[in-house]
């Protein structure tokens, strides 16, 4: 692999290439994967409580490889050579190549957003670390926008994402010392905790998702304890542009309940690559270090 790391060029255009590829497989995940949990739900609720909750039908069945990608409207399965990212889109014109019905200019997008992010990790980062917050940024990708669609965290995202920068660390991969990640892991779902049994004490309501607080500690074990408060403070203040923004395009109210995991994401996705530098820059311009 190091002969990918000496040719900067090419290994930015290899990681754009394999993230758009990547972000063609993670709309179906962000789409499939919340049907699955409520599959897997339903099921549990069956096993627990057989004369209340019929069993799922075998049709209610959902899982990233079945039933194959299909239109929504007319159920034509969706060809192989439609499956091309962003340019079968751009072919089809943006329709179903049978009932001519829209597809959302999201998927598009989510393909070339994965493939810009990835582009930008193997600028900015190398070795097998770069590998590594490709990956992680996969994940987060995907978790930003089933966030965004059903307010959810998935264990099975966040859990194993922890337990990769923990290992990371472990085997050297990682900046980060196995100590600072583990710490980081426990500081991070601490905080959130500690703020969601604060705010439920005080107010009666319960501020915020579990999911929140292990996405902050899979960030924790990512990039040390040290990174949490910056990374808490970015998420918030953009967080809180984003609230407000959203309250006056659908003018809601502050009562209303908006996703915080795109913005735990977005602030973890830029300490990863420039976190050293931002907490320099302000030790040095404000504190004068």
């Amino acid at each position: 692999m190091d002969w990918l790391f000496d040719s900067p060029g090419l290994y930015v255009f290899l990681a754009s290439l394999f993230g758009l590829i990547v972000g063609s497989f993670l709309n179906v995940v962000i789409y499939r994967f919340p049907k699955m949990m409520e599959s897997q739900w339903r099921q549990e609720c069956h096993e627990c409580f057989p004369d209340d909750m019929p069993a799922p039908k075998e049709s209610d069945i959902f899982n990233l490889s079945l039933p194959r990608s299909h239109c929504p409207s007319c159920q034509a399965p969706v060809r192989a050579i439609d499956n091309i990212p962003v340019l079968s889109w751009l072919f089809l014109g943006g329709k179903c190549r049978s009932c001519k019905t829209k597809i959302s200019v999201r998927y598009p997008l989510i393909e070339i957003l994965t493939a810009v992010l990835s582009g930008f990790v193997a600028f900015n980062l190398t070795g097998y670390w770069s590998l590594a917050v490709i990956g992680a940024t996969f994940v987060l990708v995907a978790l930003c926008f089933i966030d965004l669609d059903t307010m959810l965290l998935p264990d099975q995202m966040t859990l194993p994402m922890m337990w990769a920068g923990i290992l990371l660390a472990l085997v050297g991969v990682s900046p980060v010392s196995l100590q600072d990640a583990v710490i980081g892991a426990m500081a991070g779902y601490l905080s959130l905790w500690s703020v969601f049994q604060l705010f439920k004490i005080l107010t009666g309501k319960e501020g915020m998702g579990y999911g929140d607080f292990k996405l902050l500690a899979a960030l924790g074990a990512w990039l040390g304890w040290q990174a949490l408060p910056m990374v808490v403070l970015m998420a918030s203040f953009v967080g809180a542009i984003g609230g407000i923004i959203m309250m006056r395009v659908k003018g809601t109210g502050k009562e209303t309940p908006f996703s915080f995991g795109p913005y735990l994401a977005i602030a973890g996705w830029i300490s990863l690559l420039w976190g050293n530098k931002i907490i320099d820059w302000y030790l040095t311009s404000y504190l004068g270090y």
